[in-house]
C-alpha cells in the first residue's frame, strides 16, 4: 500500500511539458504545413509559365492544379490511421522528405506527365502536415488550447499561401519558376531532417505529463484500428457525416479563386497587372489565416461550436455571391468583399475541433483525417471544373499566347463553388452542439 502511495506521488510530481517545448514541437509540424500549402497555392503564380511551356488550355492547367489535391485527399484517411497507431513523428518525417522529391521532379519536369507525378508526389506527401499537428496537439496542449492551436496551424499554412502570392510572383520573375521550385526542395528537405530530431510522439517520451486522456497511462497510442474499422467506427456518429461534407464548399470557394484563377479572371476583367492581381487574391488568404484562430478561440471562450461555424458560412455565401454576380464592382467593395469572404472562411477550423469532439478521443486523428479529406475534396473538384466551365465557354480569344475567356464563362464556373457554400451552410444547420466536450454526438 505505501509502495503504491509513493508510486502515485511520484506521478503526480511529473509536470506537464513546458510551453516553449510543446510549442517548437508543434512548430515543426507547421513547418512542414506552410511548405504544404505553398505548394497548393503555387500553380495561381505561374498559369502562364505552366501553360506556355506545357501548352495548356483551362481544363488542362485546372487538372494539373489539381493533382496535388487528388493524393492529398487519398491520403487522407491512411494519415488519420497512421497518426493514430505510429505517431506524427515518422509520419511528418517522411511526408518532408517525399515532398522534397517531388518538388525536384516537378521543377525539373519537361512534360505534363512529370508535372503531374511531381504535383501527386507533392500533394500526398504534405497532406501528413495538418492531421500530424492535430495529433501533436491533443497530447501536448491542454485540451482548452486545442481549437486555438487547430487555428494557429491555419494561420502558419495560409502564411505560405501568401509568400506563394506576390513574394513568389516577383522571385519567379528574377530566377524562373523551375529554380524556385528547386530551392523550395532543399528547404523542405530540412525542415524533414529537423522534424526527425525534435519531434517526438508524446510528452513522456521526453519524461513529461501528457495532455493525452481517454488510454491508460502506459498506452502512447491509439488502439490498433484498421483503416476501415476505423473509417466505419467514425461514421457511426451524424455529426461526421455532416462535418466532412460541409468544409470542401468553404474551402473550395477561397482555393478555387485565390488558388487558381483569381489572378486571370483579375487581369482579364478588371484590367489588373499580375502583380496587382496576385497581391487582391492574397488578401482572402491573410484574412483567412488572421480569423482562424479567433474562430477557434471565440469557440473555446463561450464553449460552443455550432454558432460560431455556421455564421462563419453565411458571410461565405453572402459575400461570394457579390463577388461572383455583380460584375465591375468598385475596387473598394471587391476588396471588402474578398476580404469578409476570406475572415469568414475562418470558421470552418471549428469543424476539427468539433469533429474531435463528436467521437471517442482514440479516434481523433481519424475523423480529423476525414474531415481534412472533406476539406480538400472541394478544390479538387472545384479547380479542374471551373476550367472545363471556362473551355466550354472560351470565345477564341489569347494575349501573349495564353488564353482569355469571357465574364460569363467565369460566372458559370465560379456559381457551382458558390452553389457548395449554401450547401454547407445547410448541412450545418443539423450539426448536434458539443459545448467544446468530448464524447459521442
Amino acid at each position: 500500500m505505501a509502495r503504491g502511495e509513493a508510486l502515485k506521488n511520484q506521478t503526480n510530481h511529473i509536470k506537464f511539458p513546458p510551453s516553449r517545448l510543446s510549442w517548437s514541437i508543434w512548430g515543426l509540424g507547421a513547418a512542414l504545413y506552410l511548405i504544404g500549402f505553398y505548394q497548393r497555392v503555387a500553380p495561381a503564380v505561374i498559369t502562364e509559365e505552366l501553360s506556355r511551356d506545357f501548352s495548356l488550355g483551362a481544363a488542362a492547367l485546372g487538372n494539373l492544379s489539381a493533382f496535388y489535391f487528388y493524393s492529398y485527399v487519398a491520403m487522407q484517411i491512411p494519415t488519420g490511421i497512421l497518426a493514430d497507431r505510429w505517431g506524427p513523428r515518422k509520419l511528418l518525417a517522411a511526408g518532408a522528405f517525399v515532398a522534397a522529391l517531388g518538388s525536384i521532379i516537378f521543377a525539373l519536369s519537361g512534360n505534363m506527365v512529370m508535372a503531374g507525378i511531381g504535383r501527386l508526389l507533392i500533394g500526398g506527401s504534405v497532406a501528413v502536415a495538418f492531421v500530424g499537428m492535430l495529433k501533436i496537439a491533443s497530447v501536448w496542449f491542454a485540451p482548452r488550447q486545442f481549437a486555438l492551436a487547430t487555428g494557429l496551424a491555419l494561420f502558419v499554412g495560409i502564411s505560405g499561401a501568401v509568400f506563394a502570392g506576390v513574394p513568389l510572383h516577383l522571385l519567379v520573375i528574377r530566377f524562373g519558376w523551375r529554380s524556385v521550385m528547386a530551392v523550395s526542395a532543399l528547404l523542405t528537405f530540412c525542415i524533414g531532417v529537423a522534424i526527425w530530431i525534435v519531434v517526438r510522439d508524446d510528452p513522456r517520451e521526453k519524461g513529461y505529463k501528457s495532455h493525452g486522456h481517454g488510454h491508460g497511462e502506459d498506452d502512447i497510442s491509439a488502439p490498433g484500428v484498421g483503416i476501415v474499422a476505423g473509417m466505419k467506427e467514425v461514421l457511426k456518429y451524424r455529426n461526421t457525416w455532416l462535418l466532412i461534407l460541409a468544409p470542401g464548399g468553404i474551402v473550395g470557394c477561397i482555393l478555387t479563386f485565390s488558388g487558381l484563377w483569381g489572378i486571370p479572371f483579375l487581369t482579364t476583367h478588371y484590367g489588373m497587372t499580375t502583380t496587382s492581381a496576385a497581391t487582391l487574391t492574397s488578401v482572402p488568404l491573410v484574412a483567412w489565416a488572421v480569423s482562424s484562430p479567433f474562430f477557434g478561440a471565440l469557440s473555446d471562450r463561450f464553449g460552443k461550436r455550432k454558432p460560431f461555424y455556421l455564421i462563419g458560412t453565411l458571410f461565405v455565401v453572402l459575400c461570394w455571391g457579390v463577388i461572383i454576380h455583380i460584375p465591375g464592382l468598385p475596387m473598394p467593395i471587391l476588396t471588402a468583399a474578398l476580404a469578409v469572404a476570406g475572415a469568414a472562411s475562418g470558421g470552418m477550423i471549428i469543424g476539427f475541433a468539433y469533429g474531435k469532439e463528436s467521437v471517442p478521443i482514440h479516434l481523433a486523428g481519424t475523423v480529423s483525417g476525414m474531415i481534412n479529406m472533406g476539406v480538400m475534396v472541394g478544390p479538387m473538384i472545384l479547380q479542374p471544373l471551373v476550367g472545363w466551365f471556362l473551355d466550354l465557354g472560351y470565345k477564341g480569344g489569347v494575349v501573349d499566347g495564353t488564353r482569355v475567356y469571357e465574364w460569363g464563362a467565369y460566372r458559370a464556373g465560379f456559381s457551382i463553388m458558390l452553389g457548395w457554400a449554401v450547401l454547407a451552410f445547410l448541412l450545418l444547420l443539423f450539426t448536434k452542439e458539443t459545448h467544446c466536450r468530448q464524447g459521442s454526438h
